[in-house]
């Protein structure tokens, strides 16, 4: 069993992770600002409060809890708010990873790191998406995210922190037990979008931004992955590292390999929660691509990881968390 430190362990992903790995008998903490977090997600796990750019904090942190693994989920990820707001996007997440990535090289254990990145980072293109893909990121969210890798890469080459990216297609989905779930003001994510405009129409309005793409019904198509599979991924990654089997820097896509369509998704809303719904098109978003798959096996090849829940449970475990504990 490792001592785990989940930087962000109080906002979606981070406290699905921080909640399996409970689960499976390891000792973790979160580390959360909770400026977007929030701390009913932690259910009882011990929370170090403050900002990863404080770096008196994180010796601190480091030294009290002695992790031997740090998953860091601390990321501003708007890509409309990180073209406004560039600045905030390059302190948060690259000055805060500099920042952690310094506190492991200063402390007297060598902590293995996975971080949490993105699919963005390699731009657009019409055809499914493999580690090998040129990287185009098209945003300063994406340019972050990739200037963060691209450290990972460089501290494990000069200093030996071992670590591993995983970068995401469309975390989607919800707790299964209904004990925690994507909680976000405002609610920017399609599926929970949706099913939000189902319980209140007048507060959550609801537009398909285009359904002109060349694709095969005219909206976009994307690669939802359940966030207890992508919890599952970090495990995973975590036992390669403490293994002893990255020699080298390693990153990872996190897809199904199965795109679905706006519209599709949109089907499946209908059908979980057998209420129908009025579409109104809007125009296209700037910047959405039209295709956004994976076509990697290369996390199930190297870590064995393997999704084994798809689109239904995904909406299943939406609508389950909406009309349950998302406003509690």
């Amino acid at each position: 069993m490792a001592r785990v430190l989940v930087a962000g362990g109080a906002g979606y992903i981070g406290s699905q992770t921080l909640k399996l790995l409970s689960e499976q008998g390891h000792t973790v903490a979160a580390l959360d600002n909770l400026s977007t977090g929030h701390k009913r997600l932690l259910l009882g796990a011990p929370l170090f409060e403050g900002d990863i750019r404080d770096s008196t904090f994180l010796q601190k942190t480091l030294a009290d809890f002695r992790p031997e693994v740090i998953m860091h989920f601390c990321a501003k990820a708007l890509v409309g708010e990180s073209v406004e707001q560039p600045d905030t996007y390059y302190s948060n997440n690259v000055v805060g990873t500099y920042e952690l990535l310094k506190s492991i090289k200063n402390y007297s254990i060598k902590t293995k790191f996975v971080f949490s990145s993105t699919c963005s980072i390699y731009g657009e293109t019409n055809q499914a998406i493999t580690e090998k893909n040129t990287i185009a990121p098209m945003n300063p969210y994406a340019k972050t995210k990739w200037i963060c890798e691209q450290m990972l890469e460089d501290f494990q080459t000069s200093y030996g922190i071992e670590s591993i990216s995983l970068r995401y297609f469309n975390a989607s989905g919800c707790d299964r037990n209904g004990k925690i779930g994507e909680t976000h003001e405002p609610e920017t994510h399609l599926i929970p979008r949706a099913l939000l405009h189902l319980i209140d129409a007048n507060r959550y309005p609801f537009q398909v931004f285009g359904n002109d793409y060349p694709t095969k019904d005219g909206s976009c198509v994307r690669d939802y992955i359940h966030v207890e599979d992508i919890a599952n991924a970090h495990l995973l990654a975590m036992d390669f590292l403490l293994q002893g089997k990255a020699k080298s820097y390693q990153s990872f896509n996190l897809g199904t390999t199965k795109g679905h369509s706006v519209f599709e998704v949109i089907e499946a809303v209908k059908k979980v929660t057998k209420k129908d719904f009025p579409l109104k098109i809007g125009p296209r978003r700037a910047g959405d691509p039209p295709f956004l798959v994976s076509g990697s096996t290369k996390a199930k090849d190297v870590l064995g990881w393997q999704p084994a829940l798809g689109l239904e449970e995904i909406v299943q475990t939406t609508w389950q968390w909406i009309q349950g504990g998302r406003n509690q």
